[in-house]
């Protein structure tokens, strides 16, 4: 079964996958997703190095301030959106859920700023859940391996993934493919030649059709 050796490869390449932001509490990792939209995990680890220093809970975010946290977060890229989410996230917290960041997919994309990737990112490195959040790596790892249709939305390519990914898999999944992704099946000259999944790549199938 395609998935089985997927997995299977993906245990091999990464043995011990991680989240790569760093985080001390749920809020600062809740902080640290939304700022890792379209920018480097490395980037916003330097940004929120600093940041947390100054704000680190909800309440203090809000205490710095629209200027001040566009300031910090300017090199994370589309500062303006970031700090509009992470300053409407904060105070959906402090009114709605007493400073607390919520266990639950449904509560946490119901916080202004927060999608259904983020939460679910939140979900499994914070409170343990196993969930796929669907990134541009996943995602478009998942297409070239027909996991998912080439014109599904991130949402879709999540409910294909779920119906095959073993439940007691799937947050470690999701940082392997993430890392696959990155690394290998790159989306600019993947790594194609050195890959054991070529065979049942479809990506790999039609480019060899072509040459």
């Amino acid at each position: 079964m395609k998935i089985t050796k997927l997995i299977s490869y993906l245990d091999e390449l990464y043995v011990e996958p991680y989240c790569a932001l760093n985080f001390s509490s749920d809020y600062e990792l809740l902080v640290a997703v939304i700022l890792s939209a379209q920018c480097t995990d490395k980037r916003v680890n330097v940004v929120t190095k600093e940041l947390f220093k100054l704000a680190n809970t909800p309440q203090k975010m809000l205490d710095l301030g629209e200027d001040k946290l566009k300031q910090i977060i300017y090199p994370c890229g589309f500062y303006n959106n970031k700090t509009k989410s992470i300053l409407s996230m904060s105070n959906d917290l402090i009114e709605r859920f007493n400073g607390e960041v919520p266990s639950s997919l449904d509560k946490l994309i119901s916080l202004k700023g927060v999608g259904r990737k983020t939460a679910n990112v939140v979900i499994a490195n914070a409170f343990g859940g196993q969930t796929i959040a669907v990134d541009t790596h996943v995602h478009r790892v998942s297409k070239r391996l027909n996991l998912t249709s080439d014109n599904s939305t991130p949402y879709q390519c999540e409910m294909d993934l779920l119906k095959v990914v073993p439940i007691d898999k799937r947050s470690r999944f999701h940082h392997q493919m993430v890392l696959f992704g990155r690394e290998h099946c790159k989306a600019i000259k993947p790594q194609c030649n050195d890959c054991k999944l070529k065979n049942i790549c479809q990506y790999y199938k039609n480019k060899a059709k072509k040459n």
